[in-house]
């Protein structure tokens, strides 16, 4: 039947709408598929399969019209409605925790010389990233980076510089920054 192919295309139409790939509802479909629906009633049918047919597709649309309306009045009202996603609620403590946090600040003078610092710096920016479903650096090109900003920043003429692990909007953040030096009077 053609008002069935109508109906999933309206349906279809209207899930995008309301998922956000189109920008207006799908008046012109709605329309032609209601008008569809007045002609075959109005029409006479003697086949009792075809008017239990018919009469499910009626009924379904004037199901979707209800749910669709619903769905557009709550949303020129600013409320969640019928297809507002649910927000998934974590039973993992740690889930639950604020996203944005400091995971480490470390400072350096000359990286190479400081080893232990380096190490727990890999550390903590590797858990940061595995935490997030990152990949992890290797630790040959991690010490290589700090050794080429602590070089970098140091030519600027700063004896130090601090590096930061955070998490900030669910991403890993890694920071370089070169410290004020306090001058003495």
């Amino acid at each position: 039947m053609h008002l069935e192919a109508e109906l999933k295309q309206l349906e279809g139409e209207y899930n995008m709408f309301f998922s956000g790939r189109m920008k207006t509802p799908p008046w012109e479909t709605r329309q032609r598929v209601e008008a569809m629906v007045k002609k075959i009633d109005r029409q006479p049918m003697t086949n009792t399969g075809d008017r239990f047919r018919f009469t499910t597709l009626q009924t379904r649309y004037a199901t979707f019209v209800d749910l669709w309306d619903r769905g557009l009045r709550a949303r020129e009202e600013g409320r969640a409605g019928p297809f507002a996603q649910p927000r998934p609620v974590s039973k993992d403590p740690q889930a639950q925790r604020p996203e944005d946090r400091i995971l480490n600040v470390s400072s350096f003078r000359d990286p190479m010389r400081e080893v232990d610092k380096l190490h727990e710096l890999y550390d903590s920016l590797a858990e940061a990233r595995r935490t997030v479903g990152e990949d992890t650096v290797p630790f040959h090109k991690f010490a290589e980076l700090v050794k080429t900003q602590v070089q970098k920043l140091r030519d600027t003429g700063n004896a130090e510089v601090a590096f930061r692990v955070a998490v900030k909007d669910g991403k890993v953040n890694f920071t370089a920054r070169a410290m004020r030096t306090v001058k003495e009077e």
